[in-house]
């Protein structure tokens, strides 16, 4: 009799055992979860339209399970209030979509993507931008609630101001131009002249409108997707820097999905990268043209000068990637 108690006792404890085993693996299939994705330009840059590709199917792949609101114009806050938000675990924004620069005041690598002058072309950049050597700089923003899952592309950032055309770096001297919370982009500028100051994307407009701002500094479809022309006379292709886009995810939020739907949700924003890059490339060869039948007078500037005159931000910023800086000159080197 006790033999066959103690068999019960012990059929009764395994049977306890898996039921708690099945209740945790449920506990991670996450359920009703709607993502909060935070961008700080309008609803046709093409950084917004991906993300609403991105939104459509991870809820497709995950029958409505997770789902995702994009919310353009710096509605949820600003780059680098995004950022904040994020980084301190507010729960106001689950997945930003920005500059990977921007991230430098958090974690200074990030920077080494957007250093003056570093790429020609959009194929280079992407390369770049996927490379193992910008991984390792990303893989040091986790500690930080910011997972990159993949990128998109702003474009080469270029100069558009309310005074004259940039031929040389002599014509940005004095210039109060708006930048992003960027310490890269900010000493770029200063190396040319400018008086660079940060500025929300979303009170752009209209300080360039009130006459705040001399000038300010995106790439083209940025400045035709939000009308930017309305507000600036003058656009010159100086081409500075490139500006990869991070697709980022909190940390915290990452860790609530099971492994298939992180695996959805991966897939869903490598895929809504390449339509982003696609667009972004289509609307900076087509763009110009459309900027200059709004009005805008456009210049192409012998780009040496601008890169001279920069070459000391490279320099100067050798110290703060360290090896990292030693891993790109030779990606650079390999391609």
């Amino acid at each position: 009799m006790k033999k066959y108690i103690s068999v019960l006792l012990t059929i009764g404890l395994a049977v306890v055992m898996l039921s708690g085993c099945g209740s945790k693996n449920e506990a991670v299939q996450a359920e009703n979860v709607v993502l909060k994705i935070g961008v700080s330009t309008g609803d046709q840059d093409p950084r917004n339209i991906a993300a609403q590709e991105f939104a459509k199917e991870i809820s497709e792949k995950t029958n409505g399970a997770i789902s995702a609101m994009v919310y353009p114009s710096g509605q949820l806050g600003g780059d680098a209030a995004l950022i904040d938000a994020m980084a301190i675990d507010s729960k106001k924004v689950d997945i930003i979509i920005t500059d990977a620069s921007n991230f430098a005041t958090y974690e200074p690598k990030m920077g080494i993507s957007a250093m003056p002058f570093l790429f020609d072309d959009f194929d280079t950049a992407w390369a770049f931008m996927d490379s193992n050597v910008e991984a390792k700089a990303e893989e040091l923003l986790v500690k930080n609630n910011m997972r990159v899952l993949a990128h998109y592309c702003n474009g080469f950032r270029c100069v558009t101001n309310s005074k004259h055309p940039i031929e040389t770096p002599e014509d940005m001297k004095g210039l109060v131009i708006r930048t992003p919370e960027n310490p890269m982009i900010m000493a770029t500028m200063t190396a040319l002249g400018a008086n660079p100051q940060p500025l929300s994307f979303a009170e752009l407009y209209p300080a360039l409108r009130q006459g705040t701002y001399d000038a300010q500094e995106n790439p083209i479809p940025v400045i035709y997707n939000n009308k930017l022309y309305e507000v600036q006379k003058y656009l010159s292709i100086t081409n500075h820097i490139y500006s990869g886009m991070c697709f980022t995810i909190s940390e915290s939020m990452w860790q609530k999905f099971s492994e298939e739907q992180k695996k959805i949700i991966q897939e869903a924003a490598l895929n809504s990268a390449q339509s982003d890059r696609t667009l972004n490339r289509e609307q900076t060869e087509s763009l110009t043209d459309d900027l200059e039948k709004a009005g805008m007078i456009v210049n192409s500037p012998d780009l040496g000068p601008f890169a001279a005159a920069t070459a000391s931000v490279l320099e100067s910023n050798k110290s703060t990637y360290g090896e990292l800086y030693d891993e790109l000159e030779k990606w650079k080197a390999d391609r």
